[in-house]
């Protein structure tokens, strides 16, 4: 409340969760109102449902959006209010045996436009957090060791520190710094190179590097991911060339997606390979036509408190903050100056799979052709600069 979300006395609030999720909506609502939220509201989804959607439903509903469910999220853009989702998938595969090209365009296209649209807009202060449960536990662990899944959670986003919030303030500060550091580069592409990767991302002159924290237009700051390592941009969907293989297993709407390689010609997906999940992955793509350009990049180091667990929690939150990793689909206006200009990729999809590791390293290509190592075996290269 204090540092993701960040809620402000008299602000509605909104919290998405799964049912399992229950125990910690009810202690995130009781911590919102003592924050000073002035009402919360829970809104529970529940996999079965979905998983007899995608069993059963014409393929036109797939993708349909009922309108009473967009004039909420309407409403929930225009009262600006605060926004914490629920993560942890209490059943990770309970969708593995179903069609993955069903599965993948199984959406709700215009609520995704919208929440795409208010994250821009840079409407709501807004976090996502990760609740443990078994089913999460034992895809980890191979049993419902919660307890377990907790200490590690624990540790990721700072709860073990005597006091988590100055913990969080002074980790913003080092990751903040790092991007001014990138900024001052004026990078005009990213390189990565390492055992089935070869990958250039263009960025663009407006592209600017961000930190942990967020801004939202009527200047409340927020994390808007609890835990975050990350600096991350907005590249030019238009600039990017080459093959990369993923480093991680990829959590994907109730599958789990192994082996995944891509190859991109002029900025556009135009071969995907995995082991498991393919299908799911090329549903996603045909999803709208800006869905296979990417929208973001983000570069983690071996500091990682994520990487540090030395454990896959096959939860996009968790393991995107492990190591570097890139997003196909919908960018983020705030990492570029003037928001959504030319060049910036606008989709209902944003889907995150990583890419690095020790044995990928990532180079800066500056505007004058200077080329500047930013990752050598996981450690960070650039020195960081000073926020005075």
């Amino acid at each position: 409340m204090r540092v993701g979300a960040n809620v402000q006395p008299g602000q509605l609030v909104e919290v998405l969760a799964r049912v399992e999720h229950a125990p910690v909506a009810r202690a995130v609502t009781r911590a919102a109102y003592e924050a000073g939220a002035r009402y919360v509201d829970v809104y529970y989804t529940d996999q079965h449902l979905r998983r007899a959607l995608i069993e059963y439903a014409a393929e036109d509903v797939l993708s349909w959006t009922p309108p009473w469910l967009l004039e909420r999220a309407v409403e929930v853009g225009d009262e600006r209010a605060a926004v914490v989702a629920l993560t942890g998938d209490a059943e990770p595969e309970l969708l593995a045996d179903l069609p993955g090209e069903r599965v993948g365009k199984a959406r709700m296209l215009e609520l995704a436009h919208e929440n795409n649209r208010q994250v821009n807009e840079q409407l709501n202060n807004w976090t996502v957090v990760g609740v443990p449960n078994a089913g999460w536990a034992k895809q980890m662990f191979g049993e419902p060791d919660t307890n377990r899944l907790w200490e590690l959670v624990e540790f990721c986003v700072r709860l073990d520190e005597d006091d988590p919030v100055a913990a969080w303030r002074d980790h913003v500060g080092r990751i903040g710094s790092r991007a001014r550091a990138l900024d001052a580069l004026k990078v005009d592409r990213l390189r990565f190179t390492g055992p089935g990767t070869d990958l250039t991302i263009g960025l663009l002159p407006e592209s600017r590097w961000q930190g942990c924290e967020s801004v939202t237009a009527a200047g409340i700051t927020y994390v808007a991911n609890m835990p975050t390592e990350e600096v991350f941009t907005t590249p030019d969907y238009r600039r990017t060339e080459g093959v990369v293989r993923s480093t991680r297993p990829l959590a994907l709407y109730g599958q789990i997606v192994k082996g995944l390689e891509v190859r991109f010609e002029g900025g556009r997906i135009v071969e995907v390979r995995a082991g498991e999940g393919e299908d799911v992955i090329r549903g996603q793509l045909e999803t709208d036509d800006r869905a296979p350009f990417l929208g973001e990049v983000a570069l983690v180091d071996g500091s990682s408190r994520i990487g540090k667990t030395g454990v896959t929690f096959f939860d996009t939150l968790f393991d995107e903050n492990a190591t570097c990793h890139v997003a196909y689909g919908s960018a983020y206006a705030e990492a570029v100056e003037g928001g959504v200009i030319d060049g910036v990729n606008v989709s209902t999809v944003h889907t995150d799979f990583m890419i690095g590791g020790p044995e990928v390293s990532v180079d800066a290509v500056l505007r004058d052709g200077t080329e500047v190592p930013l990752l050598r075996g996981d450690v960070w290269q650039l020195e960081e600069v000073s926020d005075t």
